[in-house]
C-alpha cells in the first residue's frame, strides 16, 4: 500500500511506496499505473530522467506548464522544493520543501504549473524524475532559486553549485 502524505497544495502530494527490506537490502515498486491512478494521479508518463549531483549542487527552479513530474531520490539526500507558478492561483508563488532520500523513499508529485528544484545535501545524489511531457527547451522556464518574491529558505552551506542557465535565472 502506498502511503499518501499531504502538502500545503491541494494538487501536490508526497507518496511513500511499499518497501520490502531484509538482510540483502530492499525492493520497492517506484511506479505502478493502477496504484497511482487509484490515488488520483492519472498522468501519462512519457519520459524518465536521472540526474547525478554532488553536495551543494542546486538544480532549479525549472518548470514547463505542460508537464507534471513524479520525483524521488534513489541514492543520497536532497532538499526538494516546489513553487506554485500558476498566476491567479490562491497559492501563487508559495513554496514548500521536502527532505527526500534514498532511505525515506518519499516521492513528490509535482503538478503542472509548479516549478521544481532541489539542493544536494549528501556527497552524491541520484535523482529520478518521471515526466508527463517530453522535455522541450522552448517550453521550459526557470525561476530563480533566490527570487525574493518567493523567499525559499534553502539549507545551504556557502554558495551553491549552479548550471549557467540556473545562475542566469
Amino acid at each position: 500500500m502506498i502511503v499518501v502524505k499531504p502538502t500545503k497544495f491541494a494538487d501536490a502530494h508526497l507518496f511513500v511506496p511499499d518497501v520490502f527490506s531484509d538482510a540483502r537490502g530492499y525492493f520497492k515498486e517506484t511506479y505502478a499505473r493502477r496504484k497511482y491512478e487509484e490515488l488520483g494521479i492519472a498522468d501519462e508518463w512519457v519520459q524518465d530522467a536521472v540526474s547525478r549531483s554532488r553536495k551543494n549542487v542546486l538544480r532549479g527552479m525549472h518548470y514547463d506548464m505542460r508537464m507534471a513530474k513524479l520525483a524521488q531520490v534513489l541514492v543520497g539526500r536532497a532538499y526538494d522544493v516546489i513553487v506554485d507558478v500558476r498566476e491567479g492561483s490562491p497559492t501563487y508563488k508559495q513554496w514548500q520543501g521536502f527532505d527526500l532520500s534514498g532511505d525515506n523513499h518519499m516521492q513528490v508529485y509535482v503538478p503542472k504549473g509548479f516549478a521544481h528544484g532541489f539542493l544536494a545535501l549528501s556527497d552524491e545524489v541520484i535523482f529520478h524524475y518521471k515526466m508527463s511531457a517530453h522535455f522541450d527547451p522552448q517550453h521550459e522556464r526557470v525561476l530563480s532559486w533566490k527570487d525574493p518574491s518567493v523567499g525559499i529558505e534553502w539549507p545551504i552551506e556557502g554558495e551553491p553549485l549552479l548550471s549557467p542557465k540556473d545562475a542566469a535565472a
